[in-house]
């Protein structure tokens, strides 16, 4: 699966009345570049009214992500996880570091959720760090199974 960072930029009524530009991220999977600004576009289009541009768009490498189905998780963290693997040439451990994003309420319940989707791993492995990150939504693909 390939991840985007889409960032939008669009015109935002604040609470006290007054417009201003806002930039927000989203991730997006998609297969191109060119996809994930179509789908970015569509995603966002019954939400904001007005003009809006795609700003950015990046790759994100992501190897796993944990999404959390209540309501109060509105955050998206960051994590770096090392997976311990041997090098068996050379007879010495090294970290293969992994990025994985979970949706949780606060960094304790990103842990803690982060640490239950991780239960079944059989490789050794360490959580180096997690950061709350500034993106707003997911939109990932549903899949089809063709019969």
């Amino acid at each position: 699966m390939n991840w985007f960072e889409c960032k939008i930029k669009y015109d935002k009524t604040g609470e006290d009345g007054l417009i201003k530009q806002v930039t927000e991220a989203y991730l997006v999977d998609a297969l191109s570049f060119t996809e994930a600004e179509t789908r970015i576009n569509a995603e966002m289009e019954p939400f904001i009214s007005g003009e809006w541009v795609v700003a950015n768009i990046k790759r994100v490498k992501i190897a796993e992500l944990f999404d959390s189905q209540l309501p109060s998780a509105d955050k998206w963290y960051r994590s770096k996880v090392n997976f311990v693997a041997l090098d068996e040439d050379k007879g010495i451990e090294k970290k293969v570091p992994n990025t994985m994003y979970i949706k949780a309420t606060d960094i304790k319940e990103a842990l803690a959720n982060l640490q239950e989707g991780m239960k079944g791993t059989m490789a050794d492995f360490e959580i180096a760090s997690i950061v709350e990150t500034a993106i707003m939504d997911v939109f990932q693909q549903e899949l089809t199974i063709q019969e």
